[in-house]
């Protein structure tokens, strides 16, 4: 017989599954939620969803997490109904690997789909995914953001949750409108890496958090006006928010993704626009791969071509140098790219030499690179926390380098302490023929009938 009541463990990364949590289980009398647990993010097991969050009518002492290699005993010790996966950017054989350990442990494994778990907005909503870490959504966000940011309307970002601080009720809801906001609220690199951006060119606010409904009302009434929200995805998940435009980004330096990694197929098979990313740097095999496996699954999404173009700010660092290349961090960890824009700015200024900085390594960057073993001569930017932040500083000052070539998209000095002279790489969307994206958003526009609140600047 069915249990009135089902027992459930949400399987997450401080991200997706707290969001299906508050959309779907939070005050669901047919279901109690025993436990979550946690991967990828350092950290982030040992700590409690809290009471304010989960709802305190059903979960007065909030909910434990724990770190995932305990998935099995804990399906036995809290006989465990479901267990739900709500993380992103893995592998189909990884995710039924997952599904293997719940179902032989006695529970069903369940992957929440958008009907359960999208929040309506009452303003348009223009949503950003990916294929893969690393594609280039947030480059085509701001991208996006310039093109309706002269057309005269006034644009919120929200991006997709980054709750790395031990208080999460601190981090219900954030708005992010100037730089001094990125210290306010305790942000990580991570953080940083997608907030500052947004904040440094004035052009919007961006707010991010834990309860996404809560999220979304505040960005609707935002003190600087709101005519539409930028969804502007993490990793390959698909939106918390129910789009009335989808654009992809897909990534010809990792061909395939998008027909093999979870939940990126998803993005790719709902997008009504995709931008073949990076088509400067890949091979035309592989970008014809990747526009062969789009048009397979999804024959009626509108493709853009694009370049990821750079600026280098001093070149003169790196021709004939030797250079340690600082990449983002979750990019090359679990988007398991292999070169990033620090990497490729080097190549084309004529650095002497790229700096393997595997024997210098310290604390939490060595283990990194024991759990990512295939990051190669590339040093990641990881900061989920000050310790790691500290061991990202002192591994650079042990690096023998002529220079330290900073490929994030933040300014990484402000931060840690950098000895050696530092050039700073930044990178920007640039379509290549036509359509373009300012072509789908006029059509956007006159489609439902938006008028700009402002004049143009």
């Amino acid at each position: 017989m069915r249990k009135k009541v089902r027992n459930v463990i949400i399987i997450g990364a401080a991200g997706r599954d707290f969001h299906n949590f508050n959309t779907f289980f939070r005050h669901n009398k047919n279901y109690n939620v025993v436990a979550f647990t946690a991967e990828q993010i350092p950290g982030i097991d040992d700590r409690m969803y809290p009471k304010e969050l989960a709802g305190e009518d059903l979960y007065p002492k909030g909910i434990k997490i724990y770190p995932e290699s305990k998935l099995t005993e804990l399906i036995k010790e809290f006989d465990v109904d479901d267990c739900v996966f709500a993380y992103s950017d893995k592998p189909y054989a990884y995710v039924m690997g997952v599904s293997a350990i719940v179902n032989a442990a006695g529970a069903n494994f369940w992957l929440m789909g958008p009907k359960d778990t999208m929040v309506k907005s009452k303003k348009p909503v223009i949503a950003v995914g990916a294929t893969r870490t690393g594609c280039g959504k947030s480059q085509t966000s701001r991208r996006i953001i310039e093109y309706l940011v002269e057309m005269g309307f006034r644009v919120v970002a929200v991006r997709h949750p980054m709750p790395y601080d031990p208080d999460l009720n601190k981090q219900k809801v954030q708005r992010f409108a100037e730089v001094a906001d990125l210290k306010k609220h305790n942000c990580t690199i991570e953080e940083m890496e997608e907030y500052e951006p947004h904040v440094v060119t004035k052009r919007n606010v961006i707010y991010a958090g834990v309860d996404y409904e809560a999220i979304l009302r505040a960005a609707e009434q935002d003190p600087d006006g709101c005519d539409i929200v930028l969804w502007d995805g993490g990793n390959n998940d698909f939106p918390f928010y129910q789009p009335d435009l989808t654009i992809g980004v897909a990534d010809p330096l990792r061909p395939g993704a998008e027909v093999s990694y979870y939940p990126g197929e998803v993005v790719a098979r709902m997008a009504d626009v995709i931008v073949i990313n990076k088509i400067d740097s890949a091979s035309l095999e592989n970008i014809n791969k990747v526009r062969e496996n789009l048009r397979k699954i999804n024959p009626n999404a509108m493709l853009i071509d694009a370049a990821s173009t750079l600026t280098v700010d001093k070149p003169e660092l790196i021709k004939g140098k030797k250079v340690l290349v600082v990449e983002d961090g979750p990019t090359l960890t679990h988007g398991e790219m292999k070169i990033g824009a620090g990497t490729v700015a080097a190549m084309k200024h004529g650095a002497a030499e790229l700096i393997d900085p595997r024997p210098y390594t310290v604390g939490k960057l060595s283990e990194t690179f024991e759990i990512y073993p295939n990051i190669g001569t590339l040093l990641p930017a990881m900061g989920y926390g000050e310790e790691q932040m500290k061991d990202l500083e002192k591994t650079i000052a042990k690096t023998p380098c002529d220079a330290v070539v900073i490929g994030t998209p933040i300014d990484l000095p402000r931060f840690i302490k950098i000895k050696q002279p530092v050039v700073k790489v930044g990178y920007e969307l640039q379509e290549i023929g036509t359509p373009t994206l300012k072509e789908v958003l006029d059509d956007f526009v006159a489609k439902h009938n938006l008028k700009p609140k402002r004049r143009k600047k």
